[in-house]
């Protein structure tokens, strides 16, 4: 009987330069090393910063609880924030609002010469002053008490204080049913200072309005 042929074995052969596929290998290789690299490199260019660690209103005094450090990859022509390779500048004054969790930008602080605001304190019916926060914005309107006697004129209401910074609220309930009063503490320029004083001590009502786009929601009215 004829044997059939039987087909030659091929011998195994080592790869090739010119094997494609060898070639795509070590090119995949070589992409996933040089984006591994870069990566790396990347996240060695992040540097520490300073954010703050609560709403911080101008005129606050900064503490050692002001800030908290965050490392941060920042591009090209950002805005210069203050670096935390050095120790917070505590005793230094806020002098722009920061919101908690923003990164503080260097001229967002300074001496107590750059700060042109003080603190007074008004009080308000507990109710008027619902969602009104620490960092709100609110214009100060002021209604002088009636004259009792022949003038009749009603007071007239005008805007004594343009975004008065809120730096601290505070609830107290009064004893025997007393109505709740709230105390506001606001951030005001200077030379309103004397005219704001001279209304709660003339029983005048203040009424507080908050600013577009202020933080805490609504706010109604009160009666300092």
């Amino acid at each position: 009987m004829t044997e059939l042929a039987r087909p030659a074995a091929k011998r195994l052969q080592r790869p090739s330069w010119r094997d494609s596929r060898l070639v795509v290998g070590v090119l995949l290789v070589l992409v996933a090393a040089t984006l591994g690299a870069k990566a790396v490199a990347s996240a060695d260019d992040r540097v520490p910063v300073w954010a703050a660690a609560d709403d911080l209103v101008v005129g606050d005094r900064v503490d050692a609880s002001s800030f908290t450090r965050v490392d941060v990859l920042l591009g090209d022509g950002s805005v210069p924030y203050l670096s935390a390779d050095s120790p917070a500048p505590t005793g230094s004054f806020v002098v722009r609002d920061v919101r908690a969790g923003e990164l503080v930008p260097a001229t967002a602080v300074g001496s107590p010469s750059d700060v042109d605001v003080r603190r007074v304190t008004v009080r308000a019916d507990a109710a008027s002053t619902a969602g009104l926060t620490r960092g709100s914005r609110v214009d100060v309107f002021v209604t002088p008490k009636a004259v009792t006697g022949g003038d009749r004129t009603p007071p007239r209401t005008t805007r004594l204080i343009e975004g008065a910074g809120v730096a601290t609220v505070s609830t107290t309930t009064g004893g025997l049913g007393a109505n709740a009063m709230t105390s506001v503490q606001l951030y005001v320029p200077a030379d309103t200072v004397q005219p704001l004083v001279e209304a709660v001590d003339g029983d005048a009502k203040l009424t507080l309005v908050p600013a577009v786009g202020s933080v805490g929601g609504s706010l109604g009215g009160g009666g300092a």
